[in-house]
């Protein structure tokens, strides 16, 4: 195992120049979904990403095999994991708890989040009993606990429970105070809603580097249902482009490849510090974006 707690925080890394490239898995129920996990582990190994960062189920419902596969990402990969923490259905105790894996794992990066509610987005949030009510109270208690880098959230339409993007913008701010080091955003699909996050931000005093995630389109009602799920919009004008061609597969791939490449370089030419991709588990499209964006395993991402 590499020795990863001498290496510099991910925070110091996105802020050194150059662009970072990443992804990100959940965590399958099936044994047979976790060997496809570890296939596009390897094929997406293979391209030197800054980092790959591994979610929570439902509310925490994978949390088991959330550590066991970010640990094993930490011991037998050349990557660089970062694990994902939700408030979701657990005491301060139960946090502390999953933090002391992590740090016994080797993974010093964590990502804060204050999760979904179990019934699913539209239901209200209830905090647990002895729990936390926000991202920032993780935050800190994940920065009191040891030498961790900590990234959190961002969302360019404005998270569905904020007031408006101002009061948006005081938050991500709030969690940089509590100690975060750097953001990712929620997937979305237009790059002045992203311009307008980190401007908006700035305001605030927002000064970490805020990357933005995208989404490569393989399945069309699949896409569509994420969105509404998450709360980001699938443009009218895209969703139009998409749907004319949703039976023929190969060309909703192909546009969706070509769609992400598109909003990939527009995003680097804004400034983002890098792009994270929401792989699904599957590594064909993120590659094909990859390629498009002429990045290659010898690029200082």
């Amino acid at each position: 195992m590499s020795s990863r707690k001498s290496a510099p925080s991910l925070g110091s890394v996105l802020v050194g120049g150059g662009h970072s490239f990443s992804f990100e898995l959940f965590p399958p129920k099936t044994d047979a979904g976790e060997q496809a996990l570890w296939q596009t582990v390897r094929e997406l190994e293979a391209l030197k990403p800054t980092f790959v960062s591994v979610t929570y189920g439902a509310g925490g419902s994978t949390q088991d095999r959330t550590v066991r596969i970010t640990k094993q990402i930490a011991e037998e990969t050349t990557l660089l994991p970062v694990a994902h923490l939700t408030c979701v259905e657990a005491s301060v105790e139960d946090l502390r708890r999953v933090i002391a894996q992590y740090s016994d794992a080797g993974v010093s990066t964590i990502m804060a989040l204050r999760g979904d509610p179990t019934a699913g987005p539209e239901a209200s949030w209830v905090q647990h009993p002895g729990g936390l009510q926000h991202a920032d109270e993780l935050v800190a208690l994940v920065r009191s606990l040891g030498a961790f880098s900590v990234g959190v959230a961002a969302f360019p339409e404005g998270h569905p429970e904020s007031n408006d993007f101002e009061d948006d913008a005081r938050v991500l701010a709030a969690k940089q105070d509590a100690g975060a080091e750097f953001a990712i955003t929620q997937f979305f699909f237009r790059a002045e809603d992203y311009e307008r996050l980190v401007a908006r931000a700035a305001v605030h005093g927002c000064t970490m580097p805020i990357v933005p995630g995208l989404m490569p389109v393989t399945n069309v009602a699949q896409i569509e249902r994420f969105a509404a799920l998450s709360g980001a919009e699938f443009p009218a004008e895209l969703a139009e482009r998409f749907t004319r061609i949703q039976d023929d597969q190969p060309a909703v791939h192909e546009m969706g490849v070509e769609v992400a490449a598109t909003l990939g370089e527009q995003l680097l030419g804004l400034g983002a510090p890098g792009l994270h991709f929401y792989t699904l588990n599957r590594s064909t499209s993120t590659r094909e974006v990859y390629k498009a964006l002429g990045l290659s395993a010898e690029s200082p991402i």
